[in-house]
């Protein structure tokens, strides 16, 4: 296979791994009553509880706006509570709640399987070498963007 091709097949099979992997946590997600971005959000919050509200949107690569309308339906739901930060009248640390934290350990709990279910029968040293490529790709994405802007 030549060069060019190669590049083809790559990012063809890396989009369709995306896609693959998105739908998995996507249908995990609405059996569990969560948007793919609800269950994304919490399970940030599981990492880290207690973000600032730009930080969470940082994160998670969405927007101010997007991020508030996210929260606005887990406050109703009793899953997160906002809280101000001292100091700062604009900003607001974001906390789950007991029965959000229960449900986003079910969702990393899930994730954990899936990794392993998705991963097996690949040895470490290949793990290593996709891992780095990745990372690679990562870098040069993120370079044609800065140059593009």
């Amino acid at each position: 296979m030549n060069l060019t091709d190669l590049q083809a097949a790559f990012t063809a099979e890396l989009a369709a791994v995306n896609r693959k992997l998105r739908a998995l946590v996507d249908e995990r997600a609405r059996g569990m009553g969560l948007t793919l971005a609800r269950a994304r959000l919490l399970m940030e919050l599981a990492r880290e509880d207690g973000l600032i509200q730009s930080d969470l949107a940082g994160l998670l690569e969405i927007e101010q706006p997007t991020l508030v309308r996210l929260l606005d339906g887990l406050e109703r739901n009793g899953m997160v509570e906002r809280r101000a930060v001292a100091g700062d009248r604009r900003a607001r640390q974001v906390f789950l709640t007991p029965m959000a934290r229960a449900q986003a350990e079910d969702i990393l709990a899930f994730l954990a399987e899936l990794r392993a279910d998705i991963l097996q029968g690949i040895a470490p040293q290949d793990l290593e070498l996709a891992l780095s490529v990745l990372r690679r790709t990562s870098r040069n994405i993120a370079a044609g963007r800065s140059t593009a802007s």
